[in-house]
């Protein structure tokens, strides 16, 4: 009889050993998850101000390059106005 008591305090003390262990593992769950969705997070920020740079910069080539192309057409007008004035010598 003694005996079955033992047995019944260890498997008790057992059982309150494995829920306190399943809490912490649960626990140790829930902050991994944690920060993996903030580091998830910050690389979505991160790619989201890469690319409004990115933007920023294709903007910034699509305006010079119509600049470079209005100035060619100006250079092109000027030189077929110098090529007529020094025809008309």
């Amino acid at each position: 009889m003694e005996q079955e008591t033992v047995l019944k305090e260890i498997l008790h003390a057992l059982k309150v050993h494995s829920k306190q262990i399943e809490k912490r593992f649960d626990e140790m769950n829930s902050k991994i998850e944690n920060s993996i969705f903030d580091l998830e997070s910050k690389m979505n920020n991160r790619f989201d101000r890469l690319e409004k740079k990115v933007d920023g910069i294709r903007v910034e080539l699509t305006e010079t390059q119509e600049t470079t192309d209005y100035l060619l057409s100006k250079n092109a007008q000027h030189e077929r106005k110098l090529r007529e004035l020094s025809r008309q010598r």
